[in-house]
């Protein structure tokens, strides 16, 4: 490890112990410091503001491909990483090098002097001062948790606002209902902006963002209403009251990805993009972890030499297993291949529900644990008993390698996927499996 990446790691436990919980929701502690440090997140670029459960990623990814399609510089931040930090905070589309983070970090402990903040504030500040250091067309600024009271919602005037699906996620924070959940999502509405509300499974949720963003006077735009996306002939058709768009499929793998895209160029459509930048950034798009087929590193070779697919996703919910479900099964229809999931689970995480939805699909699933992230993993007997609940036939194994060698045995040659965590995601990739991105020095 060189020194300055031992340097950033160093911060990053300094500031991992700055406040005794993980999460607080609250935005008065990152005000007090942004306020301290000149105020920078007044000083962004034109932003545009993601939040959801599922598909925020993947919509950001969209976003970034079509505006530097469009010949924009584009900054990006993101949570949480899969192999460095530095991948959440994107200067001109690149991770931020270590030596810019490290003195990031550096001016931000020192203007908050010792004061309780979160991790997530604290970092998020950092971000904010590089991005309003740095010129930009854009910046695609992505919701860590809620939306309300996320650590972003320091800012007051975004040019655009997108809510992505809602689904139950994070209870304990947002609330146990899906129409709270989507109260907090719908925070970050800011009066007079324009807000794309994309397709909701919930008639609940979409009533919920609804009311939340009429309250406050934002201006929608909701699937089903005023746009609509969909797929046919193997292409994507965006039309909304002005435009019908006949785009690529996207370069994102999985049904649920028609609407993610959908909701990126209804994006598009309100900031007067051309058509064919839309349709270069669908077609390019790429984000690691969602639904990634792995074919180098130690995991791809067992793969490999078996015969075997491997597909890597981050998703931890029930929302997003079921669309990860859909998009496995229409793999199916293509190929018959046996499905075997190796999963695993930070606290916390409803793992009956999220296996539920490949019960009768998968043929068994191989429990495992992890080590990264602060709350670490649940245990993977904990994980196999849930799954077999589900009516997921479940066992165990002691990590990644030992777990896809087993899986890979499966005949006729499978299908695996590993999923359940982005954590998990993040330790394939650094396995060697792809690393999601380049960080400059």
């Amino acid at each position: 490890m060189s020194a300055r990446r031992q340097a950033v790691d160093d911060a990053l436990t300094r500031l991992s112990r700055l406040h005794p919980r993980k999460i607080d929701l609250s935005l008065g502690r990152l005000q007090r410091l942004l306020a301290a440090l000149g105020n920078p997140q007044n000083q962004l670029p034109p932003t545009i503001h993601v939040a959801g459960t599922n598909g925020k990623g993947s919509t950001c990814a969209f976003l970034a491909h079509m505006a530097r399609s469009n010949g924009q510089k584009v900054h990006v931040y993101t949570s949480p990483h899969l192999v460095d930090f530095n991948e959440r905070i994107q200067i001109d589309s690149q991770p931020v090098g270590d030596q810019t983070l490290i003195e990031a970090f550096a001016r931000c402990e020192a203007a908050n002097f010792g004061e309780p903040i979160t991790f997530f504030e604290i970092t998020t500040a950092a971000a904010f001062l590089l991005f309003s250091e740095h010129p930009a067309d854009l910046l695609i600024l992505e919701v860590g948790l809620g939306g309300r009271f996320d650590a972003t919602n320091v800012i007051a005037n975004p040019i655009l606002c997108v809510i992505t699906a809602i689904g139950l996620d994070h209870q304990e924070f947002l609330g146990d209902t899906i129409e709270m959940i989507a109260h907090e999502k719908a925070g970050i509405c800011k009066f007079g902006v324009p807000t794309i509300i994309g397709r909701q499974q919930s008639p609940e949720a979409e009533a919920a963002l609804l009311k939340e963003a009429h309250r406050v006077g934002a201006l929608t735009y909701v699937w089903g209403q005023d746009y609509r996306a969909y797929q046919q002939h193997g292409r994507l058709t965006y039309e909304d009251e002005s435009r019908v768009w006949d785009l690529p499929s996207p370069g994102l793998i999985g049904p649920h990805q028609i609407d993610n895209a959908g909701a990126a160029a209804a994006c598009a459509a309100v900031l007067q993009w051309p058509e064919k930048c839309v349709a270069d950034g669908i077609a390019h798009a790429t984000w690691p972890a969602r639904l990634q087929n792995i074919t180098r590193g130690p995991l791809g070779e067992i793969a490999r030499d078996h015969k075997a697919e491997l597909w890597l996703d981050g998703g931890h919910n029930p929302a997003a297993a079921a669309a990860l479900s859909h998009a496995l099964a229409d793999m199916d229809e293509r190929e018959d291949r046996p499905l075997v999931i190796i999963a695993g689970f930070s606290p916390n995480k409803d793992v009956e529900g999220w296996c539920s939805q490949f019960a009768g699909l998968a043929r068994r699933l191989i429990a495992v644990e992890f080590s990264s992230g602060r709350g670490g993993s649940q245990t993977a007997e904990a994980v196999a008993a849930a799954s077999n609940t589900a009516g997921l036939r479940a066992e165990t194994a002691t990590g990644l390698l030992q777990a896809v060698k087993n899986a890979a045995k499966e005949l006729p040659a499978p299908r695996i996927l590993i999923g359940g965590s982005l954590y998990l995601a993040g330790e394939a990739l650094a396995l060697g499996g792809s690393p999601p991105h380049q960080t400059p020095g």
